[in-house]
């Protein structure tokens, strides 16, 4: 009882900070009781600024959530993903969302250090500036060097900031219970599940660590991609509190006058950015989701360099196959073959009319239909399919809502570079590269051989299970009748052959996919 009243505390205050920005549209989602909408009013009433007026939603709710602190600008980032909650417009002003705070003391910065890596800073680098360069709700970024001489970036966590995103997080777990037992309306949303993910993701950002392997993943699936590189981890001084990788000196993306002073090919460089976007959605389904302006900058070599890890998105190859065809499904107008998609995928649920689904998914494309491909949007192609998830009970894909969200920035961000920039004449050597590797018939035969050496590889095993669940109910004394011993013996040397022909299959998959290769 006493927990929950510090919460209702904690979310009356929380209310108040919303009402001064008459922002508390986000709770008036929710279709509260009557009585609680009414508090809602009357603090909205009493506590609204005169500063107010004429300021967008959004940009209401992010100046909100600014004032609330390090958690609800994380919060704020994710709904930025979710404009199945939130209107469009108001996740787009969550993308501008500010996660700036003033920096903490360099002195503590060095006792963290020291605490998380043993040795004193002195110790670790030859030089370590006590000035932060950034400083954000969860870290902040320190210049220094190397004993061995090399200039690195040094984040470290911001003191007490784990104790506040607890304490924040438990009042979310508990208005997100309350919201889904008491607000029908509420349960397609699955607010409890959002507030795990929300953790989860939160988690992940608490250890630095977490991000050095997000950063080292991506460095080395994007190796090889010419006007594109990752920061290098610095390993020996990286752990849970701090992360050190390799300093940039570069020009932040933003900056368009300075890029082209320095005589930047903007044409190239916004091809790179959107290559390379694609190629880790697609090719590997893992992808930076976090490409703002701060996080990208140009090298002396006119390379695109990427920093801040801490939010990165998966997709699974299932998801990356269903994208694809939705796209092209737009693409050449096929609203029935989108739709089947989507009831293979398992988005929309079993019972709605594939029909009606269909149509609703017409109203969309056909707008975009003979328009020029540099007026149609990727990002707002699939912010639109979103929004037809209340209507037909889809349950949201958080996944697919982040890349949403990335893609639009990656666009803008091209589009800032480079105001000619066409996604769809960019991306098609990408997509139908990828499509061509996972749609075609070689794809659907590797496909096999790799689903049938799973199964061998795992029969052992299963065939040990079996064996040990025998033994235990025989020596429990049940008796088998003499024709099942010879049944069950029987079975066994079936599945020799099995394993047999299995390994016969998967060699004949394999030489036909040499013949074809060939």
């Amino acid at each position: 009882m006493f927990a929950a009243a510090g919460h209702f505390l904690r979310l009356f205050r929380i209310a108040r900070t919303l009402a001064r920005h008459d922002a508390m549209f986000p709770l008036e989602l929710l279709a509260m009781p009557p009585a609680m909408r009414a508090s809602l009013k009357l603090l909205t009433v009493f506590n609204r600024r005169h500063d107010n007026e004429g300021v967008p939603p959004g940009e209401r709710l992010a100046r909100a959530l600014e004032s609330l602190g390090p958690t609800f600008i994380k919060l704020g980032q994710a709904l930025a993903t979710r404009p199945d909650i939130v209107s469009g417009d108001v996740a787009e002003s969550l993308t501008r969302l500010q996660d700036r705070l003033p920096p903490f003391p360099g002195s503590e910065a060095r006792a963290i250090i020291a605490e998380e890596l043993g040795r004193p800073v002195e110790a670790l680098f030859s030089s370590f500036d006590d000035e932060a360069v950034a400083a954000a709700s969860i870290a902040q970024v320190h210049r220094a060097v190397t004993a061995d001489g090399v200039p690195v970036a040094v984040k470290v966590l911001r003191p007490g900031v784990r104790q506040a995103f607890r304490r924040d997080l438990a009042t979310f777990f508990w208005f997100a219970r309350v919201a889904e037992s008491r607000v029908p309306l509420s349960r397609r949303l699955r607010p409890v599940r959002v507030a795990e993910t929300f953790a989860e993701t939160i988690a992940l950002e608490m250890d630095l660590r977490y991000e050095a392997a997000a950063a080292s993943e991506l460095r080395e699936n994007m190796a090889g991609e010419a006007g594109f590189r990752v920061p290098r981890v610095l390993w020996p001084t990286t752990a849970e509190r701090v992360l050190t990788t390799e300093w940039i000196d570069g020009i932040p993306i933003g900056d368009r006058q300075a890029l082209l002073a320095a005589g930047v090919d903007m044409r190239a460089l916004s091809t790179v950015l959107v290559r390379v976007f694609l190629l880790q959605v697609m090719r590997d389904g893992f992808f930076h989701a976090d490409l703002h302006q701060g996080n990208l900058f140009v090298d002396a070599d006119g390379s695109l360099v990427a920093v801040d890890f801490g939010i990165m998105g998966r997709l699974d190859r299932k998801s990356r196959r269903y994208l694809a065809e939705i796209l092209r499904g737009f693409h050449s107008g096929d609203y029935r073959r989108i739709a089947e998609v989507h009831f293979e995928a398992g988005y929309v649920p079993r019972g709605k009319n594939i029909n009606t689904f269909a149509q609703a998914l017409r109203a969309i494309g056909e707008p975009i239909a003979g328009r020029p491909v540099r007026d149609i949007s990727f990002g707002r192609l699939l912010a639109q399919l979103f929004q037809v998830t209340a209507t037909f009970d889809m349950r949201t894909q958080p996944q697919l809502l982040l890349l949403q969200k990335t893609m639009v920035m990656a666009e803008g961000l091209a589009m800032h570079i480079d105001p000619e920039i066409n996604m769809w004449d960019v991306s098609p050597p990408v997509v139908q590269s990828w499509l061509a590797d996972n749609m075609g018939p070689e794809a659907y035969l590797r496909e096999g051989a790799e689903a049938a050496l799973s199964l061998l590889r795992y029969a052992p095993l299963m065939a040990e299970e079996f064996d040990r669940r025998l033994g235990a109910v025989t020596a429990e004394g049940v008796r088998l009748h003499p024709d099942s011993v010879r049944m069950i013996a029987g079975e066994r040397a079936k599945g020799e052959m099995v394993k047999v022909l299995a390994l016969w299959t998967i060699a004949l998959l394999l030489l036909i996919l040499l013949v074809v290769a060939d």
